[in-house]
């Protein structure tokens, strides 16, 4: 049997959240400094609130953004640690490329309308959170030796924040921001004026663009996110399937889905057993894909989680597993040259090629 911890030294995550991606412990440390109350006031306890491990729905899983958020959003210093300690978390998995993603706004007390989070205004701009989570981002690479992007997403609820968030993509290109996000309620259109405008601007300037797609949404909203916002990515897209047409025109294009087996289980994406999960049917046709942790905090889970998962429950090789993270290379929005570099890593590293310097 497969030893994932023996043999994926090295890996490559394309979909992570950071808002769900922060140590219980740093929550608790801000909010006992920042004066702001939290369900709980240790990490078992707090976990217990936060955190979930049988199926429930999307807005479930929102849902316990509300319990801790404020303890975070709205102070600089608390943005920069959790970017920081992000980074070491996923060294420890053994990921040397991550893409994490996150809405500059909802980490923001001022500039912002609404305020999430019922937090008082303060002074920390959206542009303040993508600085200090870029801060954060960089110490984290040049102590863990992994190599860090960002994405910044707009919120389809939120149209009127898109605007924004092109201009602080186009503001801070590779300084970490490389590609641009649409999360949120799929009932809302993507056809939004506001969103396909920012995604116009994003394709004009040579700004990467993915988008959450036929999560729980229907093959529809993929169809938009590609043929509206040109889309190079699909985040989640399990409900594909519906539109076996639209399917096989993807895989023509190579577009790359963005998979979380763990977390399509407890969202209630996916009904169905992990013998029976969408992703067995990309992994048969040989489609372009990654396995992805997105919000492990929330899911109590790390990257292994779902390799774990697709190797016990969904008959996947050694072979597959090294796909994957070379398709997720390819895919991943670094420069050519940078994305070169990590594909001769992980090619030295799966007993393949030489390596160059990464």
């Amino acid at each position: 049997m497969l030893d994932l911890y023996n043999f994926y030294l090295l890996q490559v995550e394309l979909h992570v959240h950071l808002d769900g991606a922060i140590k219980p412990e740093t929550i608790l440390y801000f909010g006992k400094k920042r004066g702001i109350h939290l369900p709980a006031d240790t990490v078992d306890g707090l976990m217990k609130q936060i955190s979930y491990s049988e199926p429930e729905s999307l807005t479930y899983f929102l849902q316990k953004f509300d319990l801790y958020m404020a303890a975070i959003a709205g102070d600089r210093e608390a943005i920069q640690r959790i970017a920081y300690e992000f980074v070491e978390m996923k060294a420890k998995e053994g990921v040397i490329y991550v893409e994490v993603r996150y809405c500059p706004h909802l980490f923001a007390n001022c500039g912002v309308d609404p305020i999430p989070w019922k937090q008082k205004k303060g002074d920390v701009t959206p542009d303040d959170v993508v600085s200090s989570v870029n801060q954060g981002l960089k110490e984290g690479e040049k102590v863990f030796n992994i190599k860090v992007k960002s994405i910044l997403c707009c919120m389809r609820n939120n149209p009127c924040w898109s605007p924004e968030i092109v201009e602080l993509c186009k503001k801070y290109w590779n300084d970490t921001v490389v590609a641009i996000d649409l999360a949120g309620n799929e009932s809302v259109s993507a056809s939004c004026s506001d969103h396909r405008n920012a995604y116009e601007e994003a394709e004009r300037c040579g700004i990467h663009r993915t988008v959450h797609a036929g999560e729980v949404g229907t093959s529809q909203v993929i169809k938009e996110a590609v043929d509206i916002l040109k889309a190079e990515r699909i985040g989640h897209g399990y409900h594909i399937f519906e539109d076996e047409q639209l399917y096989k025109r993807l895989l023509e294009k190579n577009i790359h889905f963005e998979l979380c087996p763990w977390s399509s289980r407890l969202t209630g994406a996916c009904k169905t057993s992990f013998e029976k999960h969408p992703v067995i049917r990309f992994m048969k046709d040989g489609a372009n894909y990654s396995l992805n942790s997105d919000d492990p905090l929330i899911f109590r889970s790390t990257i292994d989680t779902d390799y774990r998962i697709a190797r016990d429950h969904m008959e996947f090789t050694e072979e597959e597993f090294k796909k994957l993270n070379i398709n997720a290379a390819k895919s991943c929005f670094l420069e050519e040259k940078d994305k070169n570099k990590l594909l001769c890593k992980l090619h030295e590293a799966y007993g393949m090629v030489k390596s160059k310097e990464f």
